[in-house]
């Protein structure tokens, strides 16, 4: 049992921030979160406590749309719109993850980036290649930190050197899941890359074999309108792009995450409530991409759940803080564009979906109540908090204005997450 004081925060609901000032966390053996409390319990009077003084202790971050692969590419590129940007530089930076040698070292940069800002689990994408998805699964087990790894399905509109077949998706998969087997925080994601890059036989393959193994799935979902528009010519039995994934079982049928969803509405929005299908807002890629803004207020209130993606290297960083950033100021806009419809988020709301809502997709993840994995953060916001800010006021000021400096300590499942800088 390990017994933490600082300034907790968390939230337990949308709508309100849980805020203990110089409160306690109480933790077991097992990582797991055994009670969290203003004042410490007599039963725990004979128990060491590890202080730490003014700080804040809040759930680690939880990243549900990232691709691995394009590591070395975030940050640049961003005069684009989605399909030229694939092919101008997405699709031949993926190719060069053959070479087991240049995976290992984007990846171990690509793990290290995730960890130093607060990122503790993540669902994430990465290539063709069974090998080099298997290494990453490695890398994110070696660190201690959680995700679920895609091997990428794509045998359409790629490249000579970025294809797979609907067989060798299906077997590197297979490979993936017994790879991650004995790995209590990795594990795999059947991962079509998006419809117009997988013929039918490909999402039947992929459909398939998320059913034979109960195994989530990721995808992209109204990302972009000449995508969509492209969508509408590749299946044109189906009525709506996400009813292209609902008849290759793959819309609901097991946990899905659909990213982007700039433009889910009718049908489409209808099909993702009733099969409770996450739409994982990424606004910073959304802005950078010239896609769109997602209607998250409309998510929300039909009770879509929706998490936050970094989107690297659509987007240009790995932050989840950021990404609250980006999806207050997104929502502001859509308020305005809505003509004051669609009210924008708060405070409270983003910050549930980066931690409690994003992390339940992989469980009990994301809250400090009893039960939940201890994923969690401390930042020393001292130089932030010039002027005895409240403690919510604090995590606000962290979140436009503080980066990785100030965050000392990085748990995942109870365990310290130490790498090297």
């Amino acid at each position: 049992m390990k017994i933490y004081r600082a300034n907790v925060l968390f939230t337990l609901t949308p709508k309100e921030l849980n805020v203990l000032e110089h409160g306690y966390v109480v933790v077991g053996d097992d990582g797991n979160v055994i009670d969290t409390c203003q004042t410490l319990p007599e039963r725990y009077a004979t128990e060491p406590v590890i202080d730490f003084g003014d700080q804040l202790l809040m759930p680690a971050m939880n990243d549900l749309h990232v691709h691995a692969p394009q590591y070395r590419n975030h940050g640049i590129a961003m005069d684009m719109e989605l399909l030229p940007w694939l092919n101008t530089y997405t699709f031949p930076e993926e190719s060069k993850y053959r070479d087991l040698k240049y995976a290992e070292r984007m990846y171990r940069r690509f793990v290290h980036d995730l960890w130093s800002v607060g990122t503790m689990r993540a669902a994430v994408f990465a290539t063709i290649h069974p090998e080099a998805t298997c290494l990453l699964a490695d890398l994110l087990h070696e660190a201690g930190m959680g995700g679920m790894v895609g091997l990428v399905g794509m045998d359409r509109n790629g490249s000579e050197t970025l294809s797979n077949t609907a067989e060798e998706a299906v077997a590197g998969t297979k490979q993936l899941i017994e790879h991650t087997a004995q790995m209590p925080l990795v594990s795999a994601i059947v991962t079509p890359r998006f419809v117009p890059s997988c013929t039918p036989e490909m999402m039947t393959a992929l459909g398939q074999l998320a059913k034979e193994y109960q195994l989530p799935v990721q995808s992209h979902l109204s990302e972009n309108r000449s995508e969509i528009a492209w969508v509408k010519e590749l299946e044109p039995e189906s009525t709506c792009y996400g009813d292209a994934y609902l008849r290759y079982g793959m819309f609901g049928q097991t946990p899905t995450l659909m990213a982007h969803c700039c433009y889910t509405e009718g049908e489409e929005f209808e099909l993702m409530r009733q099969n409770h299908v996450f739409a994982v807002h990424c606004p910073t890629s959304n802005c950078n991409l010239g896609s769109g803004i997602a209607p998250i207020r409309r998510f929300l209130e039909a009770g879509i759940p929706v998490a936050l993606g970094s989107d690297v290297s659509g987007g240009s960083g790995f932050s989840i803080f950021k990404v609250m950033q980006y999806a207050l100021q997104m929502s502001k806009l859509k308020w305005l564009y809505t003509d004051h419809q669609d009210q924008f988020l708060s405070l409270s709301e983003v910050f549930y979906l980066g931690t409690k809502l994003g992390g339940s997709f992989f469980g009990k993840v994301g809250s400090f109540e009893p039960g939940y994995a201890f994923d969690a953060l401390v930042v020393d916001d001292a130089q932030l908090n010039f002027d005895n800010y409240s403690i919510q006021h604090r995590l606000e000021r962290y979140i436009y204005l503080g980066d990785d400096r100030q965050l000392t300590h990085r748990f995942c499942q109870g365990r310290e997450i130490k790498l090297k800088e």
